[in-house]
């Protein structure tokens, strides 16, 4: 049987929502960037995230555990409506006293191309 996410979005008025799994955690997402951020940062958020996830995992079961990580993203967005992403660069920065330049170059590979859904 294939895994299933399932969340829920309750419009909280304007251009916001709140949401998450059912019964679990929330967040606000608004597209006025108000109350939160917007959907499009968000999913920039959670391919940050979801890759992080990996990088990390991936790197203490080499017995190499990062100390620190950030992920700058960046979206380009076409011009026209639907203003759809067209590219979207991630920049990750790692430290960690034993982590080899290769060893995180192939983590990120790894969870960019085989674990990030």
């Amino acid at each position: 049987m294939s895994k299933r996410n399932h969340v829920e979005a309750v419009w909280t008025g304007g251009h916001a929502f709140r949401g998450g799994r059912p019964n679990g955690p929330q967040i606000d997402i608004d597209g006025d960037a108000v109350k939160g951020p917007g959907p499009v940062d968000t999913l920039l958020l959670a391919l940050a995230s979801c890759t992080s996830y990996d990088i990390v995992d991936i790197l203490a079961k080499r017995r190499t555990p990062a100390e620190g990580l950030a992920i700058e993203v960046v979206g380009d967005r076409a011009d026209s409506s639907p203003a759809k992403l067209t590219h979207i660069q991630l920049t990750y920065r790692l430290v960690g006293a034993t982590i080899e330049r290769e060893h995180a170059e192939r983590a990120i590979d790894l969870a960019i191309t085989k674990y990030c859904s």
